[in-house]
């Protein structure tokens, strides 16, 4: 179970602004261009490059940027451009959308609202099946769109979701207890009896109108239905193929802290990401990872992207654009890993496209602002290794339940706290340490203890 801390960033800034990615709105298509393609590939796409590479320069005849293929890039604009409600048109031309006119019907992907929290997003991935405690977290989540509306209407609409809450609660919980995983019942009791002080406890809030003190009864509550679900869980649902079982793997979660030193920034010095790790969706991605955080090999590491639309690092200094395991003395790569909803386990080696899995959501979807994924190679799924990214929201190019990433890059966390204060990294800012803070008991495998 994760555990919750405290920290802060040395700041006078209480928000930071997003600046996104120009859309290019001149000329022809910029599906038909080189030079547009350069855009793309230079504002949109996570490469699996560092700062030497930045020039997008051409040696030995091979593209050092990666990049999606030309196939890629048209079917990603096509699928932007269909599915991106209310974004300026690309191009005014009626052939502007004929790139790719056999593309299934894709409307189905926009169900309502998406979820960009990230801690929702996490409760959501628990590999859980329990109608009862959903029905108590769905109304609890829905707060928050709720204190979005102004004045009295606003705390009348929360007071709903209060009301539902507590109602499903009641006429849920034994289903709920009955859930739980029999090594975690008695804790998961305890939780329950604390969700239900809690929940009136919002109650009177509610109807004192203090609307201050709505949203941070909501977190804590929340907590606890998160502590529940995950004592739903009662080991970890699937095995990993056998071709990846020797490997770091982290069945389960964890948290880890990095702190990052801000260079030439008066108003932010130090910042500390918490970041969530999601083993139970990407227990080979996640596994690697933390592997690395515990080999301290992104301590002293500097931000080598951060240009608006993500912020990345963990290429190595030398020739090597990844992990060269010591005992190996080869670069340690790990396979692309996507856990599509409705699926028990994750697929390998393979897009949601390539496998024609078009309408296909995942499910730790690019939603949220600091959605944490792995860089790799434009034409080898499998050679992820050390360098990862942080995608910076929201990007017209890429709304949420709608984006062009999801199905492409192997997402396996998310910073739950800071999250905003990404956007005011850039290159050359440091990162200080990445710690653990729990859940290291759940990564098997360790190659850090393996002396080499």
């Amino acid at each position: 179970m994760s555990t919750i801390i405290s920290f802060n960033c040395c700041s006078s800034l209480t928000a930071s602004k997003l600046i996104n990615p120009r859309i290019p709105t001149k000329g022809s298509s910029f599906l038909s261009t080189h030079k547009s393609f350069s855009w793309w590939n230079r504002h949109f796409l996570p490469k699996c490059t560092s700062q030497k590479h930045v020039q997008c320069q051409l040696q030995n005849g091979q593209q050092k940027m990666r990049s999606f293929s030309l196939k890629e890039c048209a079917i990603s604009v096509a699928l932007a451009a269909g599915l991106i409600i209310g974004m300026p048109s690309l191009d005014s031309s009626p052939m502007a959308y004929a790139a790719n006119p056999s593309l299934p019907d894709l409307s189905v992907l926009i169900s309502g609202p998406p979820i960009k929290d990230p801690g929702a997003l996490l409760r959501y991935a628990l590999p859980i099946d329990n109608k009862a405690i959903r029905e108590v977290q769905k109304p609890l989540e829905d707060i928050t769109e709720s204190l979005k509306v102004a004045g009295v209407r606003g705390l009348d609409s929360v007071e709903r979701n209060v009301k539902q809450a507590s109602r499903s609660l009641k006429q849920g919980k034994s289903l709920i207890i009955s859930g739980l995983a029999e090594s975690k019942k008695d804790h998961g009791v305890e939780l329950l009896d604390k969700l239900e002080i809690g929940m009136e406890e919002l109650q009177q809030i509610v109807e004192g109108r203090n609307r201050d003190a709505v949203a941070p009864k909501q977190k804590e509550l929340l907590k606890y239905v998160g502590d529940v679900e995950e004592d739903m869980v009662d080991s970890f649902p699937y095995e990993v193929p056998e071709e990846y079982r020797s490997m770091p793997l982290l069945k389960g979660r964890a948290a880890v802290d990095m702190k990052v030193k801000v260079k030439d920034n008066p108003n932010l010095e130090e910042c500390v990401f918490h970041i969530v790790l999601d083993g139970y969706n990407a227990p080979v991605t996640a596994g690697n990872f933390l592997d690395l955080v515990q080999r301290h090999f992104y301590d002293g590491m500097e931000i080598q992207r951060a240009d608006g639309f993500v912020v990345q690092t963990g290429d190595p200094e030398g020739p090597a654009e990844g992990f060269i395991d010591p005992s190996t003395e080869k670069t340690r790569t790990i396979p692309l890993e996507i856990m599509v909803d409705g699926e028990k386990a994750p697929v390998y080696g393979s897009t949601l496209e390539e496998l024609g899995l078009y309408k296909a959501q995942t499910k730790l979807p690019f939603n949220a602002f600091g959605t944490m994924a792995m860089a790799r190679d434009e034409f080898e799924n499998n050679s992820a290794s050390s360098q990862v990214f942080w995608l910076l929201k929201e990007s017209e190019l890429t709304p949420s339940n709608a984006n062009i990433l999801d199905g492409r890059y192997a997402v396996f966390g998310y910073v739950t706290e800071n999250e905003d204060f990404l956007a005011d990294l850039k290159v050359g800012d440091v990162i200080e340490s990445i710690q653990v803070v729990s859940g290291l008991e759940n990564l098997v495998n360790p190659s850090y203890k393996i002396a080499g």
